[in-house]
């Protein structure tokens, strides 16, 4: 397969005609029947990494999810790019089940959703075995592989099954996938999914257009004040991350009280509340959602301008997962943590409930590893060097720091040299023998006689009580920094012992000086300061409402999220190039084939109608008016009413949709909206040239069965058999036939 093949495909199905970083190594080696292993941050276009191939490869691909949601959005995503994909899990009755595995087998659809305890289930592992003999089986892809790893922030004992797939099908390439992991992590991943010299490909972690910030908890009428003025300033969907249950629905419900459109998500609602408030949320009927961390994973709403965490995390991995959720469209986004110290206790008695279920004793290493994770978010929130250090620090990655784009680096604190007290720390670690975590050091220099002091004869060293011109809060304070830096080396078996690297003895030879931000009191919040204003015209920005409105109202037609329809980096480029012809509205980046089809039209009238509004100043007039001939539907020359009725005429005079849309320089869904619209103004029109009566009468059934509210609910009752300009037609005569003389 060429690389060619490749970016005409992305270009068809998802619009883009250039890969992101990894994707097309990673493509390649799947495309050559390699595992591989993915490690890319949200919104770096991992699923494309398994999607493409699989269009390109014969036979299907099994993609193991762990979240309903999560299947569903993205099936529902592929459908709408013209790809055949289904999901197969508990959500569906048996004849559902039935017709959608008839779909496989029939060859219609290339990527399949299972949850993994439906993939080896005995009857679905039969079909699976009817799958590869008849149409083949071109690959695996795990997507969310850290629940895999125990090591990782969200394991999942049923991942640990997912090694019979090497067992049962050992000569069909797998992918494992995942935005956050460390090393650890990655090679539990490789061990576990058995994965065979596997491409592996670990992208930067550094998500530039995220803004982070610390903001200390004042107390509670202050907090929520401070929480209040963070949302009123954010622009877009957002999401508020509460430790408890009874947290979210306080908050949620004072966001409501101040005019916040908030909704409440957590384990303890109703799945059907719960799904419902998803959709609200995901759909922008609603802009803030307040929930447990038992909210966000898999969800792929990509214009989250902002991500709360309103108490402190449990650990870095999360946190950063969770914060990842904002921007994954690339636009400018903001996350914050509010950092209380009241949070701690809370989480170190949820820690202490880890328990075996079966002997009710405590599992001493999980909550050793566990009290270390969130020493580590402490030393995060706490620390004054450039956060993005901190972060990808963790996952392994060096960053220069002055990111430019964290409170940290925007509001820098005075530095001071402390070489000196380095020496003395490093030189405490390297007595010790390098058996010992930041505390202990920091006893042995404050001169401390503590009972571990002394059984250690630590108290006879030349560095005990060297360090007592220094407050605990400045050795600590020093500690976390030389940590941040990379001058030291802590580990992560739950004791965090400190251990000395090249770098240490760098700055023990006097060979690397040591700068230490200095604290001077808490710093008010930047992002109050932060300016969002782009330098470009306000009517493009009008412009961006006026096609983000339109988007809002194709997507609740449709019963799909906004960002289906396009993403707002699409819109923003629509708004910006305003495009008036077909050719160059195909230029846009996530426009493919079916989208340039289905909704070209639509926006190019809206753009039109705009440039009356609002001239572009670079063309003249014959300009203007040239573009408006070349228009596909000029609404702005033409009213609305009057084009309806010149398509009405058209088609009493035995013209079909192609002939119509032919002779007036229309797409044919054009010409099916006008004549939608007439009837649902009241025009009679004979439909049977449009759908022929024994359809009409299927049609009518659903409409009697499921009611005429949901446009998707109607497609999938009918199968997706009948498609949507059908259904509209119908159900326009249908409603007119319903209501009262």
């Amino acid at each position: 397969m060429s690389n060619s093949d490749s970016l005409q495909a992305l270009k068809q199905y998802f619009g883009y005609t250039s890969f992101r970083a990894g994707q097309r190594e990673i493509i390649e080696a799947t495309l050559a029947g390699r595992d591989a292993l993915a490690i890319m941050p949200t919104g770096g276009g991992k699923s494309i990494c398994f999607q493409l191939p699989a269009l390109l490869k014969t036979g299907i691909t099994i993609v193991v999810s762990p979240l309903i949601a999560l299947m569903q959005d993205q099936v529902m995503a592929l459908k709408e790019n013209g790809i055949g994909a289904t999901f197969l899990n508990s959500t569906l009755g048996y004849e559902e089940t039935r017709q959608r595995s008839q779909a496989i087998l029939n060859g219609a659809i290339k990527l399949v959703y299972v949850a993994p305890e439906r993939l080896f289930a005995e009857q679905f592992l039969e079909f699976l075995n009817i799958v590869k003999n008849k149409i083949g089986i071109a690959g695996f892809a795990i997507d969310e592989a850290h629940c895999v790893s125990e090591w990782g922030h969200d394991f999942r004992p049923e991942y640990r099954q997912l090694s019979r797939i090497r067992q049962l099908y050992p000569d069909v390439p797998m992918i494992g996938l995942t935005a956050t992991a460390t090393e650890r992590v990655r090679e539990d991943i490789a061990q576990q999914l058995q994965l065979k010299n596997p491409y592996i490909h670990v992208a930067s972690f550094n998500r530039n257009n995220l803004y982070y910030e610390v903001i200390p908890k004042q107390g509670v009428e202050e907090s929520y004040r401070n929480l209040l003025q963070q949302i009123k300033r954010s622009q877009g969907s957002g999401i508020v991350y509460c430790l408890s249950r009874k947290r979210v629905m306080e908050i949620s419900e004072r966001l409501r009280e101040d005019g916040i459109a908030a909704i409440p998500y957590h384990a303890g609602l109703s799945n059907k509340d719960r799904e419902e408030n998803q959709t609200r949320w995901i759909r922008d009927d609603v802009q803030v959602m307040v929930a447990t961390v038992a909210f966000g994973m898999g969800i792929n709403k990509p214009d989250v301008r902002f991500v709360i965490h309103y108490d402190l995390p449990k650990n870095i991995e999360g946190y950063y997962q969770e914060s990842g959720r904002a921007g994954r469209d690339g636009e400018d986004s903001h996350c914050t943590l509010f950092l209380g110290y009241g949070d701690l206790e809370t989480i170190k008695y949820l820690i202490a409930q880890k328990v075996d279920p079966h002997t009710n004793e405590p599992l001493e290493a999980e909550q050793r590893i566990a009290q270390q994770q969130l020493r580590q978010v402490v030393d995060y929130a706490e620390g004054i060097a450039c956060r993005r250090t901190i972060l990808l620090r963790y996952f392994g990655e060096h960053f220069h720091g002055d990111c430019a784009n964290c409170d940290n680096c925007l509001t820098p604190k005075p530095m001071e040299d402390w070489t000196v007290e380095a020496q003395k720390f490093l030189s405490c670690v390297a007595r010790t023998k390098e058996k010992f975590g930041a505390g202990h050091i920091i006893d042995i220099l404050r001169g401390s006689r503590k009972e571990k002091v002394l059984q250690h004869n630590h108290d006879q060293l030349s560095t005990h009580g060297i360090g007592k011109d220094r407050s605990l809060d400045e050795w600590r304070q020093l500690a976390r920094s030389l940590v941040h830096q990379g001058l030291l080396t802590q580990t992560t078996d739950g004791y965090g012992i400190l251990k000395l690297n090249d770098r240490s003895w760098e700055v023990m030879r006097n060979q690397r000086h040591v700068l230490l931000p200095i604290e001077r009191g808490v710093e008010a919040s930047t992002v109050a300061d932060r300016n969002d204003v782009t330098d470009r015209p306000v009517d493009v920005d009008i412009l961006f409402e006026r096609l983000r409105l339109l988007r809002k109202n194709l997507a609740d037609e449709q019963e799909v999220p906004p960002y289906v329809i396009f993403s707002n980096a699409t819109l923003n480029q629509m708004a910006e190039q305003q495009p008036t012809t077909r050719k160059d509205f195909a230029k846009l980046s996530g426009v493919g084939e079916k989208k340039l089809e289905q909704y070209a039209d639509d926006f190019m009238a809206i753009i039109i109608d705009h440039q009356q509004q609002y001239p572009p100043a670079e063309q003249n007039e014959s300009n203007f008016a040239r573009v408006k001939r070349e228009a596909v539907t000029p609404k702005s020359k033409i009213s609305k009413a009057s084009t309806q009725r010149a398509t009405l005429e058209m088609y009493e005079n035995g013209m079909d949709i192609d002939e119509i849309a032919r002779d007036r320089n229309l797409k044919p869904a054009t010409v099916w909206t006008h004549l939608v619209q007439l009837v649902e103004s009241g025009y009679a029109i004979n439909c049977d040239r449009l759908v022929a009566p024994e359809r009409q009468t299927v049609i009518y059934e659903a409409l009697e069965t499921v009611g005429g509210d949901s446009l998707r609910n109607l497609f999938d009752h009918l199968r997706e058999e009948y498609t949507y300009d059908e259904i509209k037609i119908i159900r326009a005569i249908w409603q007119n036939e319903k209501e009262p003389l």
